[in-house]
């Protein structure tokens, strides 16, 4: 028993040991005992030789003083880290220098912990630039070792020396450590795709039987037991009902997808952004939210992703799955077919949610509802929304030509009055694509999303403020045009271009990944929301260049039907003499 402590002892003893870098004081290396070092400046490639240096090129060039910040806001060490991980990560980011540093609450995450730059010497030589003070914390300082583990932190966190790097024994323990458990979870996903397969084999099997059973017994009785489980009874009902029923039915057929696919600015964006972004996908787990064809999980399974897992409640789902398998990514992508809000997930949280979920004016058909409760549930708190932000825009459209052969052509067909045709022309919201010649003034973002921030209830409001200025003599005021722009950032903190207008952006060389649907830029399939007013029998006036037209815009889901949307308009013309009011409400079912 004696012997067996002693060993023990001994054992631990040696453990001890080596986790003991007292004891490397005396270790001869033949490495030089003055190690160059380069510390990269915090806003361009400039590098200097210590961080000392580094400092005034900062301030003066870059305005950007990490010193004053430090003091300002009475930073701690480990805020510190954040701070100039922060500053490397929004650097990525046009628009965004410099990075706001005027509260920490940019950068209060922990995933800033994680070093932006690789071997980034600025963090190893904090204590350099910012004196005694944090000595004593920074002896105290944890590092995570390895990725951030997206379920879980890791198990073990390792007081390491001011070097934390792949010199000190203790990192190269915690990274073996951290190496296991990755090769551990692989086994476990592994384990995880032969049970999905099996279920899968199961569930075609079960299909297989019920419909032969049906077929031969053509009972009513087991049809009304296949359909009541089918569609859940009580508040489900309602959701599940034949509103969804139909909507999910209407993505099933190949015309839709076509036409999607060929929509290359729209298919282009996404698969731009993911193959310019590598490094944002390598060894991530993606949620692909309404995968369609599988067309977006196999781009992020192409750009590097370590696990996609592919949801679609449509018949879908079917196609996508053989189309993974056929390019020999069914170990990337995982496809489960559901609601994103009913099915369960293999993992518990993810690094990205991709999805593909604008609709007619943005809103229509309500998707995004999923694809944020899909963020509530399963993005990890530093995880990126792809895309990251969306702009409505509205604008006055004057149309003469269309007016006359969409409406007026009515009252003289052949000869024959056929105006009744007409009665409901100007109750639903056309999408057309219009000419740009047919908006004479700026549009007004009249709603800005942050997909990482934006909550459910803020997509259904009654009252939005817009005011366009004529920048050109107007006919008449024939209706307005809806339109959207859609932004991919590489940053989920980045807040977006000012007034969110994606042609601009584009032009002007931003470096991340911008659309519009508007008619100033090339056509996408959503093309544009015709809100027509109904004249009721009077003439228009003829509004001059500089004048305003400002009023409100309202989106509210229709009663009978969740997916569709009534849109409100209020305006008021203003020509300095008096002013010219109107409101009216357009349907999208």
């Amino acid at each position: 028993m004696e012997a067996n402590q002693e060993a023990a002892s001994s054992e631990s003893s040696e453990e001890a040991d080596i986790l003991d870098l007292k004891d490397d004081e005396g270790w001869e290396d033949q490495e030089p005992d003055v190690e160059k070092i380069e510390v990269l400046c915090l806003g361009c490639s400039q590098t200097f030789a210590d961080a000392q240096s580094m400092l005034p090129h900062c301030r003066d060039t870059h305005s950007i003083d990490i010193v004053k910040v430090q003091r300002t806001l009475k930073l701690d060490f480990l805020e510190m880290i954040k701070m100039i991980n922060f500053i490397r990560a929004e650097g990525r980011a046009v628009g965004r220098w410099p990075p706001d540093l005027s509260s920490r609450d940019a950068f209060q995450f922990e995933h800033f912990l994680m070093p932006q730059l690789e071997d980034d010497a600025l963090l190893y030589n904090l204590h350099d630039i910012i004196g005694e003070d944090l000595d004593d914390e920074m002896s105290g300082v944890t590092f995570a070792v390895g990725q951030i583990d997206v379920g879980q932190p890791p198990r073990r966190e390792y007081h390491l020396s001011r070097n934390p790097g792949p010199d000190n024994p203790k990192y190269r323990i915690a990274e073996c450590e951290y190496r296991i458990r990755e090769a551990q979870k692989d086994l476990e996903n592994h384990k995880q795709l032969l049970a999905e397969d099996m279920q899968l084999h199961r569930w075609l099997n079960n299909e297989l039987i019920q419909e032969n059973t049906l077929e031969a017994h053509n009972s009513p009785l087991e049809m009304h037991i296949t359909e009541s489980e089918m569609v859940p009874s009580g508040d489900n009902a309602i959701l599940n009902g034949d509103t969804d029923a139909s909507y999910f039915a209407s993505y099933s057929g190949h015309d839709i997808h076509e036409t999607m696919l060929k929509d290359t600015v729209r298919t282009d964006a996404y698969r731009d952004f993911m193959y310019e972004n590598k490094d944002l996908f390598k060894n991530k787990t993606v949620l692909d939210v309404g995968c369609g064809t599988g067309i977006l999980s196999m781009f992020c399974a192409q750009a590097g992703a370590k696990r996609v897992i592919a949801v679609d409640n449509s018949d879908i789902i079917n196609f996508a799955r053989e189309n993974i398998y056929t390019n020999g990514m069914g170990e990337t992508i995982t496809c489960l077919r559901g609601k994103i809000e009913e099915v369960v997930l293999p993992v518990n949280k993810v690094d990205i949610i991709v999805s593909e979920w604008m609709g007619y004016c943005l809103l229509y058909e309500a998707m995004l509802d999923s694809v944020l409760w899909a963020r509530d549930h399963y993005l990890a708190y530093w995880g990126l929304m792809v895309p990251s932000h969306c702009t409505l825009r509205i604008a006055p459209m004057t149309d003469s030509e269309y007016i006359d052969d969409y409406i007026h052509h009515w009252k003289n067909v052949y000869g024959f009055d056929m105006s009744s045709m007409c009665r409901d022309i100007y109750k639903d919201v056309v999408i057309r694509e219009v000419q740009k010649s047919a908006v004479p003034a700026e549009s007004y973002p009249f709603l800005q999303l942050c997909l990482k921030t934006t909550k459910k209830e803020e997509l259904i409001f009654a009252s939005k403020q817009f005011s366009c200025t004529l920048e050109a003599d107007m006919e008449a005021l024939d209706g307005f045009v809806i339109w959207f722009d859609t932004f991919f950032m590489q940053s989920p903190y980045f807040r977006g271009p000012a007034e969110g207008k994606a042609e601009e952006y584009v032009r002007q060389g931003g470096q991340s990944i911008a659309f519009t649907t508007g008619p100033h830029g090339k056509r996408t399939h959503w093309q544009q929301g015709c809100l027509l007013i109904d004249p009721k029998g009077k003439p228009q006036d003829t509004l001059k260049k500089g004048e305003t037209i400002s009023g409100s815009i309202g989106y509210v889901k229709r009663e009978d039907d969740s997916r569709a949307l009534d849109i409100k308009v209020q305006w008021q013309t203003d020509d300095g003499q008096g002013k010219v009011k109107g409101k009216q409400s357009w349907s999208m079912r």
